[in-house]
């Protein structure tokens, strides 16, 4: 994938994590009259919206704007020195290429090639003509050139329209492959007989003065999108500037990872009647590296290509919210719930604008997180943009005034000549066939299921103790996690911070999960809360294999299986195993077993897992649409191979091999307990899992827990605190369904090695290395041992932990007895002897290798600078700020003392949002400034 100027992977980068925030906006006639002012409107609205992008330190270098818009065929025809066929039966590609005169010419030959192959006639090229005086010192060593390419070969506009994206899909990847020299600056803008983008990393009243083109009188559109990007913690580059194909987007997608897996696992699940055998042609149909937005404008792309409306592509990728939302009508629900095993949500906050050159409109994500205002005049014209005022309009003009809701839609129907509201928009894509009828006639829920169960008898006193031992359970698991939830249906409440080291530097065997930090949503992407927001999120899930995406004109849909939640009981799970013997469908399920011989030790988990993957893919080959991944069988003989890593192993092996879509993956298993085991879990690509061994725990332990509650209650209390907890961590991604979150990965591995990361987490980021698989199965095996071993200490109780509280035999701590008593006795007794003694055990930790920052040293120059040359302490210090802690977070006496200790070393102090008590910012009697005075 090019990436034009970015930087190569190093570090705590990568560029695929490239995401932007921004403004966006358009101007359309409705009745698509085309005219050079539609382009000026287009160009002033941009001007408007400069606030929303991001100047660099080089003040003529932006973060990329840009212009899309029709073709403008009377230009074209008086520009180029070639006869074009009638408007509509050719099409202008708009294309990036290196400066250097070699390199362009051969990536053009491979543009001509292709397109020759594909059957179709290159009629000619135009180099595009810009004013690159005004760009920035920073910006001019990275301009392209840019080239136009005519292309012709169909009077049919609509086969023309499919075989160009056909052919731009092929170029690409063929680029990429042969790894060209010159290769990272090659891009297509745009390739379509309808459409064409003028865009770079240009500032917004750059875009106009430097494609010459746009300030031509005879250039003309009736439709003019534009985008102003603001990376907030990326790199600008030419490519990754809006608009692109068909979008351009205000927001950030969250689940884009996850997305990006699901479509590679539809490569060979997909086909097309309209794309035929060019489908094959056109994978990966995302390119690795892409920006969020590229990845959804690539999807886009195909979803349109394969037969789909434009509205109908954008409302089943960013469906609203119907699962909660009692005041949606019947057919609309069935709609969406019967798309959503189609194609999971791409969720996040967003305003997206889209439009295919005959529609354009713009829509909002479910909760509504991004601004979108727009007018209608009476004299045709639509102005949409992130905030009103962008065109000086008069008041009398408007005919109407409003805002984008959340999940809502609006469209303009060029060739129609009228603005078509949401309510028509859903209610044409809900009645265009029998959605519910299809859900009546294929859709099984799991609560549905009835039929007398078979239940193995749980497991009790020595054989409990021995499987959760042997799966990581902990004396305070029992009492801090797992008690908690069943008592009350709501996790514990803890206080924050964790001063215990992270899973790589623990002297225990660590959970796997425990190597996985969760991501959350920061600079402009905002959390949801999911108390207040919960109409907006949705547990629900879908197990088994997805529908050929392109096929969405079937009238025998596949059968499909939905969970309200996916943490399944034991009943449910036995009656999904059985499925064949509750109702009459095609379901088929396969148990692999994710055990293996304890006799191969720690050395023998490589081979399981490779067999486990084989297993998977001889199963699904054989037609068994749903895998369960049990560890049941974990037994002083048998190991169990970590859930989680047995999970995204055999989720990326059928990924690799095009069958992920094929099936469901659902795990039975005894090592998730806490909310976070099921997260992770989610994240790499279980759609339900059965936590077997906590059911037979708490029927062991209820009684100590609560005398008077029964077992069902108590398990649904359990399935209850889960489900909240896995909202709560969606939602500090934003994410708001399950669906969306299910193979999204948002997590980065602390402590793992690239190596192990790349074999078996495909995709995840992971910066600092670690351990790998050896180590990870001398883990397991040490907690099997553990449990089947000789150790008196086990024989009758679990390990004490020691993660929530400093305990003898348990975690190491940072604060430790000796520590807290050192500093309750230097503060009480004002003893500065004792206080030196605290500071040099906190120091001493460094040497316990507690903590990341333990693994560094200071690295002392041979010969240290002479002191003249190092600035004075004082001046240093007024760099030192403290965190932004508002009061009421910390106490007044910690705000005020903050405050005073700057203060006097010179340094800034940081009210927080909330600020602090006005007396604070009086001056002293004596004129003095009150130096609890904070000073930002």
């Amino acid at each position: 994938m090019h990436h034009g100027s970015l930087p190569p992977k190093q570090g705590l980068y990568s560029p695929g994590n490239e995401h932007d925030s921004c403004g966006v906006g358009f101007v359309a006639h409705i009745k698509g009259e085309k005219s050079h002012n539609i382009v000026e409107q287009g160009l002033t609205i941009l001007k408007c919206i400069v606030h929303r992008g991001a100047v660099g330190a080089d003040p003529k270098a932006g973060d990329g704007a840009g212009l899309l818009m029709q073709i403008p065929d009377a230009f074209f025809r008086e520009e180029v020195d070639f006869n074009l066929p009638p408007e509509g039966e050719y099409g202008v590609g708009m294309l990036f290429f290196p400066k250097n005169d070699s390199q362009r010419s051969a990536l053009e030959k491979i543009v001509e090639k292709v397109i020759v192959e594909e059957g179709l006639e290159i009629l000619g090229w135009r180099t595009v003509p810009v004013d690159p005086s005004d760009l920035g010192e920073s910006v001019k060593p990275t301009e392209p050139t840019i080239r136009q390419v005519f292309i012709s070969g169909s009077d049919n506009q609509a086969f023309l329209e499919r075989k160009l994206f056909v052919i731009h899909k092929i170029i690409g990847s063929r680029v990429n492959k042969q790894q060209m020299a010159g290769a990272s600056d090659f891009y297509i803008n745009s390739m379509s007989t309808r459409t064409i983008v003028y865009k770079g990393m240009l500032l917004a009243e750059q875009v106009g003065e430097y494609y010459q083109d746009l300030a031509d009188e005879r250039v003309k559109s009736a439709i003019a999108l534009v985008h102003q990007r603001f990376s907030t913690n990326t790199f600008p580059t030419w490519d990754l500037a809006h608009p692109f194909r068909m979008v351009a987007h205000n927001g950030e997608i969250n689940t884009n990872r996850g997305n990006v897996n699901w479509m590679a696992a539809r490569e060979r699940s997909m086909s097309s009647t309209l794309l035929g055998d060019d489908l094959a042609k056109i994978w990966p149909v995302i390119p690795e590296g892409q920006s969020d937005t590229a990845c959804f404008d690539n999807t886009l792309e195909l979803m349109v290509a394969g037969g789909y409306t434009l509205s109908e592509a954008m409302s089943m990728l960013i469906p609203e919210a119907w699962y909660g939302n009692d005041l949606m009508d019947n057919d609309r629900r069935a709609y969406y719930e019967y798309n959503a095993a189609i194609m999971e949500p791409w969720d996040g906050p967003a305003a997206v604008a889209f439009t295919d050159g005959r529609q354009i409109g713009a829509m909002l994500d479910r909760n509504g997180l991004r601004p979108a205002r727009y007018i209608i005049t009476e004299d045709d014209l639509v102005v949409m943009a992130s905030e009103m005022g962008v065109l000086d309009i008069p008041q009398e003009k408007i005919i109407k005034k409003w805002r984008l809701q959340p999940g809502k839609m609006f469209l303009i129907d060029l060739e129609e000549g009228r603005v078509i509201d949401d309510k028509e928009i859903k209610s044409t894509l809900a009645n265009a066939h029998p959605y519910q009828e299809w859900l009546d006639k294929g859709q099984i829920k799991v609560c549905n299921l009835k039929g007398d169960v078979d239940l193995e008898a749980p497991l009790a006193d020595d054989a409990l103790l021995d499987a959760q031992q042997a799966l990581g359970y902990t004396q305070e698991d029992m009492k801090f996690l797992l008690a908690p939830m069943v008592a009350t249906g709501m996790e514990g409440i803890g206080s924050m911070g964790s001063d215990s080291p992270p899973a790589v530097l623990s002297n225990r065997s660590r959970h796997l999960s425990n190597y996985f930090k969760q991501n959350f949503a920061q600079v402009t992407n905002p959390p949801i809360d999911p108390i207040r927001e919960e109409l907006v999120m949705s547990l629900v899930s879908i197990i088994g294999p997805r529908p050929n995406l392109l096929d969405h004109e079937n009238t025998c849909p596949c059968e499909r299986l939905e969970v309200r939640q996916p943490i399944l009981s034991n009943e449910q799970l036995y009656r999904i195993r059985h499925i064949k013997d509750h109702v009459d469908a095609d379901f088929r399920t396969k148990t692999l077993d994710i055990t293996y011989a304890a006799s191969k030790g720690a050395e023998g988990m490589e081979g399981a897992l490779n067999r486990l993957r084989e297993q998977a893919k001889d199963a699904v080959e054989g037609h068994y649409n749903i895998l369960i991944l049990s560890d049941r069988n974990v037994s002083a003989e048998r190991i169990a191979i970590p859930s989680l890593l047995a999970t995204s192993t055999v989720h990326h092996y059928l990924i690799k091999h095009g069958l992920r879509t094929a099936t469901g993956l659902v795990v039975e298993t005894g090592a998730a307990l806490e909310v976070h085991h099921f997260a992770v879990l989610a994240g790499y690509g279980a759609e339900a899992v059965n936590p077997w061994l906590v059911f037979d725990s708490i029927a062991e332990n209820l009684a100590s827990i609560d005398a008077n509650m029964d077992i069902n209650t108590a398990n649904s209390n359990y399935i209850k605190a889960i489900g909240k907890g896995l909202k709560k961590i969606m939602s500090k991604m934003g994410i708001s369904t399950y669906q969306s979150y299910c193979g999204a990965q948002i997590f980065d591995a602390v402590g793992l090695s690239t190596k192990f990361v790349d074999e078996y987490f495909t995709g995840t980021a992971t910066t600092i290395e670690g351990i790998g698989l050896v180590e990870l199965a001398e883990e397991t095996l040490r907690w099997h041992n553990d449990a089947y071993g000789d150790k008196q200490i086990y024989k009758k109780h679990l390990d004490v932990g020691g993660d929530y509280a400093y305990r003898v035999r348990g975690e190491n701590h940072v604060w430790t007895p000796d520590t807290i008593a050192k500093l309750q006795h230097a503060v009480r007794g004002n003893d500065a002897k004792t206080f030196s003694e605290f500071s040099t055990l906190i120091d001493n930790q460094n040497e316990n290798l507690l903590t990341l920052r333990g693994l560094m040293e200071f690295k002392f120059a041979d010969k240290p600078l002479s002191i003249d040359e190092v600035e004075p302490v004082t001046e240093i210090v007024k760099r030192f700020a403290t965190g932004a802690m508002s009061f009421g977070s910390i106490s007044y006496e910690a705000h005020s003392t903050l405050a005073v200790a700057m203060n006097k070393i010179g340094a800034k102090s940081n009210t927080g949002e909330g600020g602090e008590e006005a007396s604070r910012f009086l001056p002293l009697v004596d004129g003095s400034m009150n130096p609890e005075r904070s000073a930002i």
